[in-house]
């Protein structure tokens, strides 16, 4: 297999991969939004976005709008990449 791949020398002699650290950061990632405690939507978004693009991101979901609708936001807390919680 490995000479049908190309290669001519022994793959007893090739050297092994080297680690390449960023190849196993996420670019984005899923988030859970809470409202009053219990999960009503996930959303994703980039990991290295901020606590503002994430709140409005939240806020924006049509799940989330629909669980809060008529009722006055008190808090948001964004634990980064694991949570949003909306307090109403």
């Amino acid at each position: 297999m490995w000479n049908r791949l190309g290669h001519t020398e022994s793959l007893a002699q090739h050297p092994w991969p080297k680690y390449d650290n960023e190849l196993t950061k996420e670019k984005e990632i899923e988030l859970a939004v809470q409202v009053k405690g219990k999960i009503k939507a996930r959303i994703i978004v980039s990991a290295g976005a901020t606590e503002e693009d994430i709140r409005q991101k939240a806020l924006a979901n049509e799940k989330v709008a629909a669980a809060i609708a008529g009722k006055e936001v008190r808090k948001i807390i964004v634990v980064k990449s694991r949570l949003v919680n909306i307090i109403v």
